[in-house]
């Protein structure tokens, strides 16, 4: 599976994804929000492996796709969606970029092709995603997206010690058409 936006191609896994997905998860601004301290290069070998697994899946309910910067052919991260109810049409969304390559629109025009995906290929109904509350920049990607808020989860998040409040955010396929 492959998708095309002007700037990137987000395609399906392969195990030579390995050093371009450790040099980013390494880095301690990519770790900030999440719950690992550390990465090894197992822990992102089975990261990995985990998409290509799922690759397989029938019915497949979930596409994790590398991103890549087409003019550079580099991996800069990924960008998934996965189905958590088939009968109510309904995902969720997820994503991430190596820290070199924020603050440059990749997130979000990455974001706009998985959303795409989702309503006419997947045909969904609904799709959610939700962000760390001080995280604004992905704050600013799902609204972007054109996700509205529906909700504020307090200290939903234990990280590295630390409770984090999340946002909820979702569109439904009406809105998605409309924009």
């Amino acid at each position: 599976m492959i998708l095309e936006t002007h700037r990137l191609l987000m395609r399906e896994f392969i195990e030579t994804d390995l050093q371009a997905v450790f040099a980013y998860q390494s880095d301690p601004l990519y770790l900030r929000y999440n719950y690992w301290t550390h990465r090894t290069q197992k822990d992102v070998y089975d990261f990995i492996q985990m998409f290509i697994s799922e690759q397989k899946e029938q019915p497949r309910t979930k596409f994790q796709l590398a991103i890549i910067l087409k003019e550079e052919n580099q991996l800069i991260g990924n960008c998934g969606i996965r189905v958590n109810d088939s009968e109510m049409r309904e995902a969720n969304i997820g994503y991430e970029l190596n820290p070199q390559y924020w603050g440059q629109g990749y997130a979000t025009e990455a974001a706009q092709a998985i959303l795409k995906f989702g309503f006419e290929e997947l045909r969904m109904h609904r799709i959610w995603s939700w962000c760390v509350t001080e995280n604004l920049a992905s704050v600013r990607v799902l609204e972007k997206i054109g996700m509205r808020r529906e909700g504020h989860l307090r200290e939903k998040e234990l990280i590295k010690g630390r409770w984090y409040d999340n946002f909820l955010y979702a569109i439904l396929d009406h809105q998605w058409k409309a924009k």
